[in-house]
């Protein structure tokens, strides 16, 4: 009896070891498919989004192409909307004197005064001051919103005054979206970022501004109203006479460059000093078939509020950079249980993964990825990963970044030879934005792109930096340089206030049907400060 309790116990367990034995090959089996999966998943991404140099040439040469037709107004229908900056002349390095500037952004706006020492003290006595916008002024009208600034001004000039100050000081101003100018110190208004300033089509933004500055006893006049990436150019130019082009590579994405002002016909005002002219190229809405688009990018493109549009932003800018991620990382969960058999839910949550975030993941150099594995933690919720599914979301955030790199890079030699200026000229181009002075392996593929492209023989003649204190700088050397061209001008614009010729505005809705796009579906509402 005892030898026969002990052959059944004794074939029990070699049956429960041979069950095990097998539920642990099935279980290995499925986890190796599942890697499989993975990495086919992975692969397939990483061919999808690549960007040979031949492929950069053929995005550059669509980019040269469409700014050629734009810029000729045939009628040819291009997917860039480029907008003519009447700053003229652009600072020289030379301007010295004490100016304010303001940037307005989404949901703040920054205001800073400094001294120009021209080029042996460029600047000096900088001082900045950031203010929210309260949200009962998010969709108030221009008066309203300039009011509120005028006060804020008087107060930060109290605070900063102009020791040697005239009777009226300078002031640029900078906005973060498109702004259609019929000359630059009387610009007209459109729809803003991420509030609508003013619903009254045609009203001159700086006339309006200037009469709140002179109804607050502010003395304080505005010379220039540009938006951002024009305020880069100009500080750029201040530094650097060779500069042609600037880049903001941020939460949006914009590139403006000189150009002469006979290649353009969308030039009405009077001829510019030195024959120049600035042009915001609201590259954000390029798209090209050459563009490396995968099933990621379409959906992102069908979900978002702007379908269709402002393609080119959507795979380079720092909006979307962490979506794209998510969205590739979702698909390997769902098919590939990379993160475990649940998926985790703030996984399927949209714009959950900032571009911050993304970056920090990416430049883990850590043993076993472990800040790829604290980010997933905080981020998605996700509490336990391996060391090789921390390896794939860091390989996807490569992809990713760099294909966004080099896209940029495509578009700046781009713009570059429109211009004629990659075989025999040098061109300094300013690049602003989060993207590129925070996001180390960001910046370092956009800077080996344009160097792949040109080779060794050309590489020297495009030199990328980065801007000077950005476009909030850049609104102290627009006003330096504008002062100094009204002096020059024996008819100077009208006095603050002065409306007389309100009723000939354009309607802006008609002219550019298309300002509504270039708002983000997010806004500045998930901006991170290293990303403005």
């Amino acid at each position: 009896m005892k030898k026969e309790v002990v052959v059944v116990a004794t074939m029990t367990a070699t049956a429960t070891v041979v069950v095990a034995a097998v539920l642990l090959r099935q279980w290995k089996r499925k986890k190796q498919r599942q890697w499989r999966e993975t990495q086919k998943i992975l692969r397939k991404f990483a061919r999808d989004c690549s960007t040979p140099v031949p492929k950069l040439w053929q995005v550059s040469n669509a980019l040269v192409s469409d700014m050629k037709a734009c810029l000729a107004s045939s009628g040819t229908i291009t997917t860039l909307n480029m907008l003519v900056s009447y700053v003229s002349p652009l600072p020289t390095g030379d301007e010295k004197g004490f100016y304010y500037g303001v940037n307005l952004r989404g949901t703040n706006f920054l205001i800073l005064c400094a001294r120009l020492g021209g080029k042996n003290n460029p600047i000096s006595d900088l001082h900045k001051e950031e203010i929210p916008i309260p949200s009962n002024l998010m969709a108030a009208t221009s008066k309203e919103l300039f009011d509120f600034i005028a006060v804020e001004l008087g107060k930060f000039v109290s605070e900063h005054p102009n020791t040697l100050a005239e009777e009226l000081s300078k002031l640029g101003c900078i906005v973060s979206c498109p702004v259609e100018q019929s000359v630059v110190s009387d610009g007209t208004a459109i729809k803003w970022k991420s509030f609508s300033a003013d619903s009254k089509v045609g009203k001159k933004l700086v006339s309006d501004f200037n009469k709140a500055l002179e109804e607050h006893g502010v003395k304080l006049r505005v010379y220039a109203m540009v938006d951002d990436t024009v305020g880069n150019l100009a500080g750029g130019r201040y530094y650097n006479r060779e500069s042609v082009a600037a880049v903001t590579l941020a939460m949006g994405t914009d590139a403006a460059y000189v150009e002469p002002a006979n290649a353009a016909l969308q030039w009405h005002g009077p001829s510019p000093k030195l024959g120049d002219m600035v042009i915001s190229t609201q590259w954000g809405g390029f798209s090209s078939p050459h563009l490396p688009i995968t099933i990621f990018d379409t959906c992102l493109d069908a979900e978002s509020p702007n379908p269709g549009c402002r393609r080119f932003e959507k795979l380079i800018s720092g909006m979307y950079l962490g979506e794209i991620v998510r969205r590739v990382l979702l698909k390997m969960a769902q098919e590939t249980a990379v993160f475990g058999d649940t998926v985790p839910l703030k996984l399927m949550t949209p714009y959950q993964l900032s571009s911050p975030d993304m970056a920090a993941m990416h430049q883990d150099t850590s043993e076993d990825h472990k800040i790829v594995g604290e980010k997933l933690k905080k981020v998605f919720g996700i509490t336990s990963t391996s060391p090789k599914a921390r390896e794939v979301v860091s390989e996807v955030c490569d992809i990713v970044a760099e294909r966004g790199a080099r896209l940029s890079g495509a578009g700046i030699l781009g713009i570059i030879k429109k211009l004629g200026r990659i075989e025999n000229k040098k061109s300094v181009v300013t690049v602003e934005g989060g993207l590129y002075e925070h996001y180390r392996v960001f910046r370092n593929y956009l800077n080996s792109s344009v160097w792949e492209m040109l080779g060794n023989d050309l590489s020297d003649n495009v030199v990328i930096k980065h801007s000077h204190g950005g476009s909030g700088t850049g609104a102290l050397f627009l006003a330096a340089s504008q002062m100094q061209m009204q002096n020059d001008d024996p008819d100077p614009d009208p006095e603050p206030g002065n409306d007389d010729d309100d009723d000939e505005e354009p309607d802006i809705d008609d002219a550019h049907p298309d300002n509504d796009d270039h708002d983000h579906e997010h806004g500045n509402d998930v901006r991170d400060p290293n990303l403005n």
